[in-house]
């Protein structure tokens, strides 16, 4: 799972760079791809009823590469610093008043550094579309909804890091690395458990469903990918789809959960879901992207992880149509000494990484162009900046 964080990055030198054109994907039985179905008390109009990409450009969304964009990500934030400051005591408190013996794991867990993405989407979208609804401040379903998704999300990298045997998460040792796989996984389901608890009492049927099919779709997709390691047959409509389940379900969940809880019009709620969507598969695809072009120490775990343990990425997946000896050293799951630093040159060399670039854009023009449903505002702002820190990441 991408771990959507922002790492205290110096981002002073950086340019955002120009926009690709847009594909449609489908699903391999040929429906759209990864559109959930509308709630009962949600009906989007026809507009809001398309496909993740479209078949032309949007065009003149993102900012062009002469537009010297800088983007500080603590701007980007200072507009929600305070609800972000009082989530951060809350999850603390939460975890490690409950069982004493998760009181340091908490810390461990809670103080691994990031800035949050997800609870701080939640809290952009929430004062987003409060404004709309003529809300002076948050509802303490907002609130209680950041904290949710963020107990939701840290449980499932717990797990996902006992599954993969990782010692390393954002730069320091992993929960099962310090006390044991034991606590790691019942560290896990108990915040699983508790976020649970804390969905029913908010008492809202359609967020109650919205998140536990997140759940389903971690699951969905750790067994997706589980089931095809080592394969060079994926397709990049089954590498989108394992991305949805393991990214963008959550993200999508939560900014249209966010839009809910303020009551505005239910197309407004469609298109959040479709700008959390499009953000987290943007972001899951930079992430594999970075794997490839960044350091150990920059990554905050072991460069090109994924492809060592066979789980094929977009850069890879682009790279086998050009490289047939790719396939042949992934086929044989790096028997032979050196055959890895071989099938990373031949995923640098083959253009793999640009076409994933230009797969991430595509999905960030739809994000930017999802955002049209809100006035301006400064959280809208900060909703886009995120869409644009993304790319910068890679650009």
């Amino acid at each position: 799972m991408s771990s959507l964080t922002f790492p205290g990055l110096d981002l002073s030198k950086r340019r955002f760079g120009a926009v690709g054109f847009l594909r449609s994907y489908q699903r391999p039985e040929g429906g759209l791809l990864y559109r959930r179905a509308e709630s009962v008390r949600c009906k989007a109009s026809a507009a809001q009823n398309v496909a993740i990409g479209s078949s032309g450009p949007v065009g003149g969304l993102l900012v062009s590469g002469d537009a010297k964009s800088i983007i500080s990500v603590s701007d980007l934030l200072e507009v929600i610093a305070d609800d972000l400051q009082n989530l951060n005591k809350n999850l603390k408190s939460i975890i490690g008043a409950e069982n004493p013996v998760l009181a340091s794991a908490a810390e461990q867990i809670f103080g691994a550094g990031g800035k949050r993405l997800r609870p701080a989407l939640v809290f952009l979208a929430s004062r987003a579309t409060a404004e709309i609804a003529g809300l002076k401040e948050l509802r303490t379903q907002h609130q209680r909804l950041a904290e949710i998704i963020e107990m939701i999300h840290t449980a499932s990298l717990i797990h996902d890091d006992v599954l993969d045997d990782s010692g390393i998460r954002r730069g320091k040792k992993t929960i099962h690395q310090i006390y044991g796989t034991r606590v790691a996984v019942l560290a896990g389901d108990f915040m699983f458990a508790h976020s649970s608890w804390y969905l029913a009492n908010l008492e809202n049927l359609e967020v109650i469903k919205l998140i536990s099919q997140v759940i389903k779709d971690f699951a969905s997709g750790e067994i997706k990918q589980a089931s095809s390691l080592f394969d060079c047959d994926l397709t990049l409509e089954d590498y989108m789809l394992k991305s949805y389940y393991k990214t963008a379900s959550l993200v999508a969940a939560s900014t249209k959960s966010a839009a809910i809880f303020s009551e505005v019009d239910c197309s407004i709620c469609e298109q959040m879901y479709e700008y959390g969507k499009n953000l987290g598969l943007s972001f899951q695809v930079v992430d594999d992207i970075l794997d490839f072009t960044q350091s150990s120490e920059q990554l905050g775990k072991p460069a090109a992880s994924d492809l060592a343990k066979g789980n094929l990425t977009a850069p890879v997946i682009f790279a086998l149509e050009k490289e047939p000896k790719l396939r042949e050293i992934i086929d044989s799951e790096f028997s032979e000494v050196g055959s890895l630093d071989t099938a990373i040159d031949l995923v640098l060399k083959s253009g793999g990484l640009d076409r994933a670039q230009a797969l991430a854009k595509e999905k960030a023009e739809l994000a930017i162009q999802n955002l049209n449903c809100l006035p301006h505002s400064r959280y809208k702002s900060s909703l886009e900046g995120i869409v644009k820190y993304n790319l910068e990441r890679i650009d």
